[in-house]
């Protein structure tokens, strides 16, 4: 292989906020991908936020964990669904981590007395860590999102390092505007003019978009193909329908379809190895499971961020329902997801019999204690009345918890973290936390990242796993309190997964005999669930789910 001369794309937004940026910069890298083409994905976030993991879920969305630990936005987690890789912390960066970066070095005397400035010295940092995410994946193009939407003050900065770094590598940089198109109901007509003022900003800062891609509700016409290419300065093919979509697995189709390669590999003189991979042809046969997967598995998500809207539910806990999506796939089935609200089962306890007509319960993560007293009523109504059951991370805690109240005569078990005054914690908070805590050290500090398990000969989970060692992205600050693990034994639980030390229990069960499928695990598997590659755990769990149905 030939010395790599480095590509870039950069992806960012007009007009509004969540408008597909993400979406756009994974099929972009999908695409490419498929083509032979070696690529990475950057993430950055123009918070002042070092990482994400401080950050609301209902408001931000969900926190994804990369395997050495970082805790980043959910495009990263698109990212890696996509591509099928593991990226790792130099994919993503923040505002308040490039700042820090550069003061950081400025203290260490990098600068050499240097009069250490906004501009150049945050746009160079900028580059700088573009550049080695680069390196680092060896990759032929690196895609990077720009987060926010051009005109706002927090990424005037990125911008700015995008533009030089096109000054640095003018045949080699390309820049893809991701821009709305409302239609006014009152109008009943397509606007464009909004896309347009969104243009002319990002030219304010020196970038002229090598193509648009026009987002809408439906597919965009030849005219307001024609005023987007006349008034913003683009070629009328590289204008790009992206009309709404049933699933978003249809995008880098649909792109395929608009000749978004054709486009860039002409205009970063790009030669693609290939024109149609078996990943491609994979990607097909899945989308098409997508759309004619008929025979129905209704799951029910046991949560409690509910408070701003279904919207912000579906991204509070993303991977996860992809993770189910994938599975049912899979499986050629079509899943119906419903979210349950914990809080109901606290008002209205007879409620809890709506859970009857699911084929399935999982309760996600979380933290804090609202809420809980209804997750671990559905828990033991799951339990009681034979529904396969998945608890992940808190979800596999609180069924701990619940078992041991019911099934090992520990009537006041609960969590530290729920009421740390329990004499009956069943699970507590790790002692490597205990100093953090204190300290009030919460940013990055949990438990997070990659680490090993090993399974239990005859276990369910070995027998999904077919293997005796794991390795599962973590986060978070409590476990499986050991001086409660012999009582919960004997009344039932098998402890199936365990840390290679023996001192972290890993994944919960109960037999067969006892229960259908009834597995929690610490970890958070979603993270590691790929369209098209479901993750073991969510394929038991759905056949489990698909049996209890038939049955």
């Amino acid at each position: 292989m030939g010395k790599i001369i480095p590509k870039y794309i950069f992806v960012v937004g007009g007009v509004i906020s969540g408008v597909g940026k993400g979406i756009t910069a994974s099929s972009i890298a999908k695409i490419l991908q498929d083509k032979g083409t070696s690529v990475t994905a950057i993430k950055i976030d123009p918070y002042v936020n070092i990482d994400a993991g401080t950050m609301n879920p209902t408001e931000h969305g969900e926190v994804f964990v990369t395997v050495d630990g970082d805790e980043c936005d959910q495009d990263m987690g698109n990212y890696e669904r996509f591509l099928n890789v593991d990226l790792t912390s130099i994919n993503y960066m923040t505002t308040g981590r490039v700042y820090q970066s550069v003061i950081e070095n400025e203290r260490a005397l990098k600068y050499k007395g240097a009069c250490v400035q906004v501009v150049p010295h945050i746009p160079l940092e900028i580059v700088d860590r573009i550049e080695k995410a680069q390196k680092n994946a060896k990759a032929e193009v690196t895609v990077i999102e720009i987060g926010g939407t051009v005109g706002e003050y927090e990424n005037i900065l990125f911008l700015e390092a995008a533009r030089m770094l096109k000054l640095r590598n003018p045949e080699n940089v390309m820049f893809v505007m991701v821009s709305y198109l409302p239609t006014p109901s009152s109008l009943g007509e397509m606007k464009t003019k909004p896309s347009q003022h969104s243009v002319r900003t990002l030219n304010a800062s020196g970038i002229q978009p090598d193509m648009i891609i026009a987002r809408s509700k439906i597919n965009i016409d030849e005219k307001r193909k024609e005023k987007l290419s006349f008034f913003c300065n683009v070629p009328i093919s590289h204008v790009i329908s992206a009309p709404d979509v049933e699933s978003i697995y249809d995008i880098p189709l649909n792109f395929e379809k608009g000749g978004v390669s054709k486009i860039i590999a002409k205009t970063l003189n790009l030669k693609f190895k290939n024109n149609k991979s078996k990943q491609e042809i994979a990607w097909k046969k899945m989308v098409d499971s997508v759309h004619n997967s008929k025979e129905e598995v209704r799951i029910a998500i046991v949560g409690k961020y509910f408070d701003t809207g279904d919207f912000t539910l579906s991204d509070s806990y993303l991977s996860v329902i992809e993770a189910i999506k994938y599975s049912c796939f899979h499986l050629k089935k079509k899943p119906v997801i419903d979210w349950v609200n914990a809080l109901e089962f606290e008002k209205d306890s007879k409620s809890i019999s709506k859970l009857k007509k699911y084929h399935g319960v999982l309760v996600p993560g979380g933290f804090g204690s609202r809420g809980i007293e209804g997750k671990i009523k559905a828990i033991e109504y799951a339990r009681k009345n034979k529904i396969p059951y998945l608890g992940l991370c808190y979800g596999m805690q609180l069924a701990v918890i619940e078992y041991a109240r019911n099934m090992a005569k520990l009537k006041d078990a609960t969590s530290k973290e729920i009421n740390p005054k329990s004499k009956q914690c069943v699970i507590d908070v790790m002692d490597s936390q205990k100093e953090k805590l204190k300290k009030e050290e919460y940013g990055g500090s949990m438990r997070l990242g990659s680490y090993k398990a090993l399974l239990k000969e005859g276990s369910i989970a070995m027998s999904l796993y077919k293997n005796k060692t794991i390795s599962e992205r973590h986060r978070h600050r409590f476990e499986v309190n050991p001086s409660f693990i012999k009582q919960t034994e004997e009344a039932g639980m098998i402890f199936s997964g365990v840390s290679p030390d023996g001192t972290l229990m890993e994944i919960i069960e109960l037999s067969k005999k006892e229960h259908p499928f009834f597995l929690g695990c610490q970890f958070h598997p979603e993270f590691q669930a790929r369209p098209l590659a479901p993750h073991p755990l969510f394929d038991g769990f759905i056949k489990a789910s698909i049996k209890h149905k038939n049955s």
